[in-house]
């Protein structure tokens, strides 16, 4: 667990392609400097990042990255959630404060203590959050100067059984779950999604996860940026929790590939 200049890294794809794949939960590394800040021991914290890192998702962009007719941007995360998670509200906004998981966590999935309660987030954010945050914003107008629009999609994954930190954990848990947002997702990105995921099994809408990542300078303000959110249950590519990769890792692929495909045009 060594420091990091560069908490995330910008992959560049074709000039002319409007999506992005965000891929911000697939890391396990902490940083040095962060690590005495987790009060868990080291092998708590290997079984932690075991159940809270969507392994694998990295490996699944880019094999749909190269799979795909017109190669996507790809915006990775390679510092672990425990550093920050850059997708949730830096404020009271955030409804995961509850369980103590905002854009710094204090509690892990099971709700044990990760952080003290006293513990301050503010440098964290300054130092991570805020430039990812930035550096995510200029990537998506990025695209919008060079194309007229960008295309947000949201690569996650999640375990088959609900984890205690879930606050929406007890609906159905679909083979790919597609998190919408009333503004950003409109009905043919939602429909190309549903096709191009097809082969992999059910999809589902928004259960047990809701929602998708948009940078709020542009959140409900620019219609252009479209956003959608992919959910792929563990066990239909991996061991659980954070074991290896199987076949079914290939067809995920093909198929996010497809979806890039299909909204590229």
């Amino acid at each position: 667990m060594t420091d990091t200049p560069q908490s995330y890294d910008l992959l560049p794809g074709a000039g002319d392609s409007p999506v992005i794949l965000h891929v911000p939960h697939s890391a396990r590394e902490i940083p040095a400097a962060v690590r005495p800040g987790i009060v868990l021991g080291d092998a708590e914290l290997e079984r932690e990042l075991d159940h809270i890192t969507d392994a694998h998702t990295a490996a699944i962009a880019g094999a749909a990255a190269e799979a795909a007719g017109i190669t996507p941007w790809r915006f990775v995360n390679r510092l672990s959630r425990l550093v920050i998670d850059p997708e949730r509200f830096p404020d009271e906004r955030e409804e995961m404060l509850a369980v103590g998981m905002g854009a710094v966590y204090t509690r892990t999935t099971h709700k044990d203590v990760l952080r003290p309660d006293d513990f301050d987030p503010e440098p964290l954010i300054e130092r991570y959050f805020r430039p990812y945050a930035r550096a995510m914003t200029e990537a998506v107008a990025d695209r919008l100067a060079a194309t007229g629009r960008a295309v947000i999609i949201d690569v996650h994954s999640y375990p088959a059984s609900p984890l205690p930190y879930e606050l929406h954990g007890a609906g159905p848990r679909p083979a790919v779950c597609l998190g919408t947002d009333r503004f950003h997702t409109p009905p043919a990105l939602l429909d190309a999604a549903r096709e191009a995921f097809a082969p992999c099994g059910e999809t589902g809408l928004n259960s047990p996860f809701a929602g998708t990542y948009v940078p709020l300078e542009f959140h409900e303000k620019r219609a252009e940026v479209t956003a959608l959110m992919v959910e792929i249950r563990r066990d239909t590519y991996m061991t659980e929790p954070g074991g290896p990769a199987g076949p079914g890792l290939s067809s995920l692929a093909s198929a996010l590939g497809a979806l890039v495909d299909a909204v590229s045009r």
